[in-house]
């Protein structure tokens, strides 16, 4: 009798079913939805980054807390910003190097033109203010169009006389509105206020102002710290100022019979900055405010 097969061989029979895998511990997510998880994160990053590079614009305009003071003949801040192609060609003619370039860190206006008065002043070396006719797009000009706002007090009673030019036939200047007004802003710090003299050179051995003196060269500024001074009274704000009757020293006599003397700043002034890089005291006792009107 033949052996029979047997019955514990019947797993390995061609028909059997399989035997069921036990499920995974955990499903992986299909591939379709994993690359949109990607793509939504790129996207979130990417907007951050254009959000903080749009920040970085924005606080500088943010935290500017005083306005710049222009070159002569700027028009109002909103219309010179609106209207200045930051070319630059009022810093390549200006012959003192005072007119330089906005950046964003200092505040708004990026490439507009700007001067530090107390580092280089505008003390009109160009005789004609060249910046003024460099200026390819009006925005500084001799004389605003009639339908820009001019603010009162901005427009001088009559052009600026230029002192260098004082003895031409034609000694004024072309200018018909101030860029700032200067203001004795620490009255106790001023030599003059406190009846001093004053010896040397007014900005010390490593300033790089230049100056135009009349005595020395009309044509040719020269550095400040090549020239000393020798005053009984500090009036350095006075005797430099280029433009005639825009500051007087104003003397008083008090009732012990002691004189007093006081930097008095008069309605000519057109706001170039001259007493502010003069100011031998830092920081300086007088400096200009950027367009701001005259008030008596």
């Amino acid at each position: 009798m033949k052996n029979q097969p047997s019955t514990e061989q019947g797993n390995d029979a061609p028909d059997a079913e399989p035997v069921a895998q036990p499920p995974a511990s955990g499903r992986r997510a299909p591939v379709r939805a994993q690359s949109t998880r990607r793509k939504f994160i790129r996207s979130a990053f990417m907007v951050g980054g254009v959000l903080g590079l749009a920040m970085l614009g924005y606080i500088p305009v943010a935290s500017a807390s005083r306005s710049r003071l222009r070159p002569p003949g700027a028009l109002e801040e909103s219309d010179l910003l609106s209207s200045c192609i930051k070319c630059g060609q009022c810093v390549q003619v200006c012959p003192v190097a005072a007119i330089r370039l906005d950046d964003m860190a200092s505040g708004f206006g990026l490439g507009v033109p700007y001067i530090d008065a107390r580092a280089q002043a505008c003390d009109f070396s160009c005789d004609a203010v060249q910046c003024i006719l460099a200026c390819p797009t009006g925005s500084l000009t001799y004389r605003k169009p009639a339908s820009l706002a001019t603010r009162a007090g901005m427009p001088l009673a009559h052009a600026p006389v230029l002192k260098a030019k004082e003895m031409d036939a034609e000694p004024t200047l072309n200018l018909a509105e101030r860029i700032g007004v200067a203001r004795l802003s620490r009255p106790d710090a001023c030599l003059a206020v406190q009846g001093r003299s004053f010896s040397g050179l007014a900005r010390g051995a490593d300033h790089l102002g230049r100056l135009r003196d009349v005595a020395v060269d009309r044509w040719k500024p020269i550095a400040l710290r090549d020239h000393p001074y020798e005053r009984d009274l500090c009036n350095l704000c006075v005797s430099e100022c280029p433009i005639k009757d825009a500051i007087t020293m104003n003397e008083t006599i008090a009732e012990d019979g002691s004189k007093h003397y006081r930097p008095q700043v008069l309605e000519q002034c057109v706001g170039c900055g001259v007493c502010e890089m003069i100011c031998p005291v830092d920081p300086a006792a007088i400096v200009v405010e950027p367009r701001q009107p005259w008030r008596a």
